[in-house]
């Protein structure tokens, strides 16, 4: 039997235990650091997710047969790297791949260079360069983002000068996410949708498309989040449109990414627009979309060692197999998210919900499951479509108890 090391301790890894605890391959999961729900089904161990040199010697020492990357500043840290030197398959890109999430200006530059439609763009190091241009344009909503990692926070639409001048103080002087550049995008009118697939270089997996809520308040009001539910399928994307998103986005990508000597090895995320012009790129991620992924990797009907292993390490695939089913999923969020927020609340009856219950930020002290986090749980139900999967969720989820949690009430109402 496998034994399996999943680094990292949110939703989507506990997504990817589920699924590979489901694998008749897999004898042991071990997960760094994990949280109160992947505990019941991993060996948690003490161990931070950039911590590249610790979770090697833990992979060694533990004769791990795989090694499943989850966030991406894992990736940035280079542990794909150094496990892959030291001959461990891992499920997870290069450091020099992930630029592709890691730099907004790499990846605006790759699509440049290759043909992948996409907003028009300028970057900026300088405060004053930046708003000069952004005055010069008069052109509103502007899409400011940061150049870097920002754990899904880098994004700003400015509605006017004021809105842009103090984002643009905010990321340039003020380097609120780090020192970095920032770049300048026309803004893009459509529907935007996550299409995530599995590559190994030239080879690309698609799984079923999904759409998140960012906004922290129903209506899609209040500011951005890392993501307040997810859903899938979506009626508004052909499958026409799917195949044409694969072929000249997702494909192109992979082989140029091939092309410029940084393959990619594990998830490529396509945050897509649907606009009048046809579907174009909003951004890239390097890895599983969080949480998305919370409602897609469940339908996996296809051995997930199986499909894990063959990316890590090149051996070709059949088709991966999906039920055909509707999924939702609700975050259930610390009062005060996406700003300050109190941690180690109580939550009761999660095990009274009929469904899957994802953890994203808990923890376990003296037997209660506390919270710990800015998001906190990831409620899913399936159905035979969107609409029952959407009851199901929201007449389940008033069965979990905790005086500080909330969550929207219109997760997948784009699709009804």
């Amino acid at each position: 039997m496998k034994k399996v090391l999943v680094i990292g301790s949110g939703g989507r890894e506990h997504a990817i235990v589920y699924q590979l605890s489901r694998s008749k391959q897999v004898g042991q999961i071990f997960c760094a650091p994990g949280n109160a729900g992947i505990a019941q089904l991993a060996e948690c161990v003490a161990i931070k997710d950039t911590e590249v040199e610790a979770l090697l010697a833990f992979a060694k020492e533990n004769e791990v047969d795989l090694c499943v990357v989850g966030p991406e500043a894992a990736l940035n840290a280079g542990v794909a790297d150094v496990f892959r030197e030291a001959g461990i398959p891992v499920f997870g890109h290069s450091k020099a791949a992930t630029q592709i999430e890691a730099s907004k200006e790499f990846a605006k530059e790759l699509m440049a260079k290759y043909n992948v439609p996409t907003a028009a763009y300028r970057s900026f190091a300088n405060y004053e360069e930046a708003i000069a241009y952004v005055r010069e344009r008069k052109t509103y909503p502007a899409v400011l983002k940061y150049d870097g990692l920002a754990a899904g926070k880098g994004v700003v639409i400015a509605q006017d000068e004021k809105e842009a001048d103090e984002t643009l103080r905010d990321m340039l002087v003020g380097e609120a996410f780090g020192k970095g550049k920032v770049v300048i995008e026309d803004f893009l009118q459509g529907s935007e949708f996550s299409f995530m697939a599995f590559v190994h270089h030239h080879r690309v997996y698609p799984m079923p498309l999904s759409q998140d809520h960012k906004r922290v308040f129903d209506g899609d009001k209040g500011p951005n989040t890392g993501g307040m539910g997810a859903y899938t399928p979506l009626p508004f994307i052909s499958a026409e449109e799917e195949k044409w998103a694969q072929e000249h986005i997702l494909q192109v990508v992979a082989d140029a990414m091939v092309a410029e000597g940084k393959p990619l090895t594990g998830v490529l995320y396509g945050g897509l627009m649907k606009t009048k012009d046809g579907i174009k790129v909003i951004e890239f991620n390097a890895r599983f979309g969080d949480p998305e992924t919370e409602v897609v990797l469940p339908l996996m009907e296809s051995d997930a060692y199986t499909v894990f292993h063959a990316i890590a390490t090149g051996e070709a695939l059949e088709a991966i197999a999906w039920r055909k089913q509707a999924t939702v999923g609700v975050v259930m969020a610390s009062c005060g998210y996406p700003g300050a927020y109190t941690k180690g609340v109580e939550i009761n009856g999660v095990e009274d919900f009929d469904g899957l219950v994802l953890h994203m930020g808990t923890k376990r002290q003296e037997e209660k499951l506390l919270t710990n986090g800015g998001r906190v749980l990831m409620c899913i139900a399936h159905g035979e479509d969107v609409r029952h999967a959407q009851q199901k969720v929201y007449q389940e989820i008033d069965k979990i108890h905790c005086t500080n949690l909330f969550y929207r009430k219109d997760i997948a109402h784009w699709a009804l």
